[in-house]
C-alpha cells in the first residue's frame, strides 16, 4: 500500500543529465508552494530510454521533463499529445495518466516568455534565423510563429531534418528551409536563434558577420559554458542584444510545475538566484 505522505515523484531524463539544474529549480519551485516531491537527473542513453521510463513509472514516477536527446522518442511513446507537443513533433513533458504517458511541450512558451516579458523583445515581424533542427528547435519554432515573428528561415546540418521541421510547420509561404551554403546570400536578420548542439558536439559551424543587422537579437537555447561560442561571435557580429537560454530554462520548467500541480511558481526569485552563480560553467538542458 502506497504511503499517502510520500513525495510525488519526478525527474528529468537525459543523455548526458548530470549538468542539469533542472533539480534545484524543481525544488526552488516546491519550496516556494509548499509541494511535497522529488524531483531527480535521471541519465539514460537513446537505447535505453524507452526502458528507463518504464521503471520509472512502475517505481511511481508521475511526471518528468525530457532533455537532449530524448525529445523527438518522448512523443513517439505518448498515448497522448497536447497540441503543442503535436505541432513540434517533440516533447519536453511527461504527465503519467491512467492510459499512459501524455506528453506536452513548453520549450516554446517558455522562449517567448523570456524574451517577451523577461528581456522585453518585441518579436512582431522579425525576420528570423534558426540554426538547428533537432528537437529543441521543433519545440520552440511554432511558438515563435504563433507570438508573430516575420518569415523564419531554418538550416541545420542535416539536410533532411531542417526539410522535415519546415514540412511540419505547414506554413510554406512563411518557413524556409535553407542550407548552410546558403548562409552568405540570406542578408541579415532581426533575430538568430542558436538551437543546435553543434556546440556541445564539437563546434559552432562558421556564420558570415552579414546575418546579423543593426539591431539584431541574439538567443542561443544553451546556458553556460556551452552558449560561450555562438554568443560570442553575436557580439563580434554586432548584435544589439544578445541572450542566453537560462530564462527559457527557468520558464519551461515552470509550465511544466503548473501542468503537473495546477499552480504556476513565480520565476524571477529564481532566475536572478542562478544568475548571480553565473560562474555557472554548465551546458544546457
Amino acid at each position: 500500500m502506497s504511503d499517502p505522505h510520500a513525495p510525488s515523484r519526478f525527474a528529468v531524463i537525459g543523455h548526458p543529465v548530470a549538468h542539469s539544474l533542472s533539480p534545484r529549480i524543481h525544488a526552488a519551485f516546491a519550496r516556494q508552494t509548499g509541494i511535497n516531491l522529488t524531483y531527480v537527473a535521471i541519465d539514460a542513453a537513446p537505447e535505453e530510454f524507452d526502458a528507463v521510463l518504464a521503471e520509472f513509472a512502475a517505481e511511481g514516477g508521475v511526471g518528468a521533463n525530457i532533455t537532449l536527446p530524448h525529445k523527438t522518442r518522448a512523443a513517439q511513446i505518448c498515448t497522448h499529445l497536447s497540441e503543442a507537443a503535436e505541432r513540434a513533433g517533440a516533447v519536453n513533458t511527461l504527465i503519467r495518466s491512467a492510459t499512459g504517458w501524455h506528453g506536452d511541450n513548453t520549450d516554446g512558451t517558455g522562449l517567448v516568455r523570456d524574451l517577451t516579458d523577461r528581456h522585453g523583445l518585441d518579436l512582431r515581424s522579425r525576420r528570423t534565423l534558426l540554426i538547428g533542427a533537432g528537437g529543441a528547435a521543433r519545440g520552440v519554432a511554432p511558438a515563435l510563429l504563433d507570438a508573430g515573428i516575420g518569415d523564419l528561415f531554418i538550416v541545420n546540418r542535416t539536410p533532411e531534418r531542417t526539410d522535415a521541421l519546415a514540412d511540419a510547420l505547414g506554413q510554406p509561404g512563411r518557413v524556409h528551409p535553407r542550407y548552410f551554403d546558403d548562409l552568405r546570400g540570406l542578408g541579415s536578420f532581426d533575430l538568430i536563434i542558436n538551437a543546435t548542439s553543434a556546440t556541445r558536439d564539437g563546434g559552432l559551424p562558421t556564420l558570415p558577420m552579414s546575418l546579423m543587422g543593426r539591431r539584431s537579437a541574439a538567443v542561443d537555447l544553451s546556458y553556460g559554458e556551452v552558449a560561450i561560442p555562438f554568443l560570442s561571435w553575436a557580439r563580434a557580429a554586432g548584435a544589439h542584444e544578445r541572450t542566453d537560454g537560462l530564462g527559457m530554462l527557468v520558464e519551461q520548467a515552470a509550465e511544466s510545475f503548473q501542468r503537473w500541480h495546477q499552480v504556476r511558481p513565480e520565476t524571477d526569485a529564481v532566475y536572478a538566484k542562478l544568475r548571480e552563480h553565473d560562474a555557472l560553467l554548465v551546458t544546457a538542458d
